[in-house]
C-alpha cells in the first residue's frame, strides 16, 4: 500500500525528541501557556520574516479571530475562493459578514483575479486569498486591487507553510494571515493548532485580546473575547518539526519533479503549474484528469491511495447554499469533477512515485 499520508513514518527520526518534550511538559505541569508557546511564536515569525505571531487553538479559530480583529463593517461582503476548505467561508459567516464566492483560475485552481474584479461592489470589505495546495496566489495583483478599493486582505496559508511569491514567504503580504497546524499539514502538530501572523502591532494586540477572553492578562476583560490558545504540548512538538520543515519541503518538491518527469507526456493529464516567481511547497499534488472515477478505482485496486480536494465547491455545500445564494461559478465547478490529489508527502521515495506514474500511464494506455 502506498499511503496518501504516513505521519508515523514522517516522525521516525525525531520520535525520541517528541517524546522527551511531551515528558518534560508533563513533569513541569506546563499545559496552558508555557515556554514552548513563546519559543514557537518567536521561531515561526522569524522564519517568515514577520513581526508578530500569535499561537491559537486551530486554523479555523485563526481565521475567525483575524477577521474579527479588522472591525469590518457588519453585513459587508468578503470575497472567498469557491475552491477551498469550508473553514474559510465559515469564519466569514460567523463574524456576521457575507460570503461572496469567487471563481478560480483554470491553471492554478487559485482565486481568479478577473473574477475578483467582477465581484467587488460598494459593500465589499475584504478579500481572503487562499494559497491552496501549497501554491501562492499572485499577491502583488491582489494587493493592487485591494488598495484601489480600500479592502482588507486576510491570507489563508493553511496549506502553504514556507511557500513563496517573488522570494517573499506567504503570510507576510496582507493585513493579517492564518496558519493551520492540523496533523496532516506540511507543518503539523499532534492535534489541533494554529497561528495568526501580522506586521501590525494593533492587529496583533486585538487578536491576542480576542483569543484570551478579551484581555491581555488574567482577570482583565476589556472586550468580549473567547478562549483560543496554542497548547504548550503541541507547541513543543511544533518546535521540533519546524526544524525539519525546510528538509521536508525539499523532499516534496523533489517528489513533484519525479511526477512531472514521468507524467508530462501523458495528454490525458494536466500537471500543476509552477512559475519561476513562485515557490510551490506541494502540500497536495493535484492533477486534472480524464475518466477520474475509473482512474481512482484502478489505483485503489493497485493499492495506491488518492483523494479529491475538493469533491464539492463551497457554493454546492448544503450548509452554504442558502446563506450565500447563487454565484456565477463556472471554472471551479468544471474542475471539481476532474481533479485528483496524488500522494506527495515526505514519507514517499523515488521508487514509489515511479510506481504511481507507471500505473497512471498504464491506465491511460489501455483506455485511450
Amino acid at each position: 500500500m502506498i499511503k496518501f499520508a504516513d505521519l508515523n513514518l514522517q516522525i521516525r527520526d525525531i520520535k525520541k525528541e517528541i517524546l522527551n518534550t511531551i515528558s518534560k511538559t508533563i513533569d513541569n505541569s506546563a499545559f496552558v501557556g508555557g515556554e514552548n508557546v513563546k519559543i514557537f511564536e518567536n521561531n515561526f515569525k522569524k522564519d517568515l520574516n514577520a513581526k508578530y505571531c500569535l499561537g491559537v487553538a486551530n486554523g479555523t479559530d485563526a481565521l475567525e479571530i483575524a477577521i474579527e480583529s479588522l472591525n469590518l463593517k457588519k453585513n459587508s461582503e468578503v470575497l472567498v475562493p469557491v475552491n477551498t476548505w469550508i473553514s474559510t467561508a465559515e469564519a466569514v459567516i460567523r463574524n456576521n459578514l457575507k460570503v461572496k464566492f469567487v471563481d478560480i483560475d483554470d491553471n492554478t485552481y487559485l482565486i481568479s483575479l478577473d473574477d475578483i474584479r467582477k465581484k467587488i461592489t460598494k459593500n465589499t470589505s475584504a478579500i481572503i486569498p487562499v494559497h491552496l495546495y501549497g501554491y501562492p496566489c499572485k499577491m502583488d495583483e491582489i494587493l493592487k486591487i485591494a488598495k484601489k478599493h480600500k479592502l482588507k486582505v486576510i491570507e489563508d496559508c493553511a496549506q502553504a507553510h514556507f511557500a513563496e511569491y517573488k522570494s517573499k514567504k506567504v503570510g507576510t503580504f496582507g493585513d493579517v494571515s492564518c496558519f493551520s497546524f492540523f496533523p496532516g499539514k506540511n507543518l503539523g502538530a499532534m492535534g489541533d493548532a494554529g497561528a495568526i501572523i501580522t506586521n501590525s502591532k494593533k492587529i496583533h494586540t486585538k487578536c491576542k485580546m480576542i483569543a484570551n477572553h478579551g484581555g491581555l492578562k488574567k482577570n482583565s476583560h476589556i472586550i468580549i473575547g473567547r478562549n483560543s490558545r496554542l497548547d504548550n504540548l503541541q507547541a513543543g512538538i511544533l518546535n521540533i518539526k519546524l526544524k525539519k520543515l525546510n528538509f521536508w519541503t525539499k523532499q516534496r518538491i523533489k517528489n513533484a519533479g519525479i511526477y512531472e518527469k514521468f507524467l508530462n507526456q501523458n495528454k490525458n493529464i494536466v500537471l500543476p503549474v509552477h512559475e519561476s516567481k513562485s515557490k510551490h511547497v506541494y502540500h497536495l499534488y493535484v492533477i486534472k484528469v480524464k475518466q477520474r472515477s475509473k482512474l481512482i478505482r484502478f489505483l485503489n485496486k493497485n493499492n495506491i491511495q488518492t483523494s479529491i480536494h475538493y469533491p464539492k465547491i463551497l457554493s454546492e455545500v448544503p450548509a452554504l447554499k442558502k446563506i450565500t445564494g447563487k454565484n456565477s461559478i463556472i471554472t471551479a465547478k468544471q474542475n471539481s469533477k476532474k481533479i485528483i490529489s496524488l500522494p506527495i508527502g515526505e514519507h514517499l521515495n523515488e521508487t514509489q512515485i515511479k510506481i504511481i506514474c507507471k500505473l497512471i500511464n498504464k491506465f491511460y494506455n489501455h483506455t485511450t
